[in-house]
C-alpha cells in the first residue's frame, strides 16, 4: 500500500487540528457563538483551510459531532466488554452513556447543538449509525440468553435506544446535570429490572 504523500499528511494534520479546535470552542461556547475564523485561529491555520477541508462551518461541526459520537460509542462498547456477565455489562454500558451525557463536549455538541444545527433526521441518523447497531447486538444477545423478554429484537432495540437518547438529552439540558444523571440512573435501573423475565 502506498504511503500518503507529504501533502496528504499535511492535509490530515490540518483537518485534525481544526476538529480539535472546533470541539474545544463549540463545547465551551456553543456553535452559534463561534466563528469559522476563531476555529482557524485556534488551530493555527487560515480561515480558508476550514472551507477547503469542510466547505462550511456546519461541515466542520458535523465532523466534530461525528468525532465525539465515535468516542462515546467506543467508550460504551469498552465498558460493556469489561464484563463477563452480559446483563451487568448492559447496565454498566447504559450508565456509561448517561455519564458521558453530562460531559461538556457531549452535552453541547451532541445533545444540544447537534439537534439544532443538524435537524432531527440527520442528528438521529448519525446517532443511530454509531450506536443503534451496537445496541441491537447487545439486546439480541440478552434476548437469546433469556435475560430480556422474547419479543422482536428491532422493536425492543428501538424502544431502549430512544429511551436512552431521551434520558441523555434530559441530563444534558438540566440545570444540574449531575443530579439529573442520578435520577435517570435510578429510573433506568428500575425499568431495566422490570424487563427481566421472572
Amino acid at each position: 500500500m502506498a504511503r500518503p504523500t507529504l501533502k496528504a499528511q499535511q492535509s490530515e494534520r490540518t483537518r485534525a487540528a481544526l476538529i480539535a479546535a472546533g470541539r474545544s470552542l463549540f463545547s465551551e461556547r456553543g456553535y452559534g457563538d463561534v466563528s469559522a475564523e476563531e476555529v482557524a485561529a485556534a488551530a493555527r491555520v487560515t480561515t480558508g483551510a476550514v472551507y477547503h477541508q469542510f466547505a462550511s462551518k456546519r461541515g466542520l461541526f458535523v465532523a466534530v459531532f461525528e468525532a465525539v459520537e465515535a468516542e462515546v460509542t467506543a467508550q460504551v462498547a469498552a465498558t460493556f466488554a469489561e464484563h463477563t456477565d452480559p446483563w451487568s455489562g448492559f447496565q454498566s454500558a447504559c450508565l456509561c452513556f448517561l455519564d458521558a451525557s453530562a460531559r461538556p463536549d457531549v452535552r453541547q455538541v451532541l445533545l444540544i447543538d447537534g439537534r439544532a444545527v443538524l435537524g432531527w433526521d440527520e442528528w438521529h441518523g448519525i446517532m443511530a449509525r454509531y450506536g443503534l447497531g451496537m445496541t441491537r447486538a447487545v439486546v439480541g444477545a440478552l434476548i437469546e440468553a433469556g435475560m430480556l423478554p422474547s419479543v422482536p429484537v428491532d422493536a425492543l432495540t428501538a424502544l431502549l435506544f430512544g429511551a436512552l437518547n431521551e434520558a441523555a438529552i434530559v441530563v444534558a439540558t438540566s440545570d444540574d446535570p449531575g443530579a439529573a444523571r442520578d435520577d435517570m440512573a435510578t429510573a433506568l435501573a428500575r425499568v431495566l429490572d422490570s424487563l427481566r423475565p421472572r
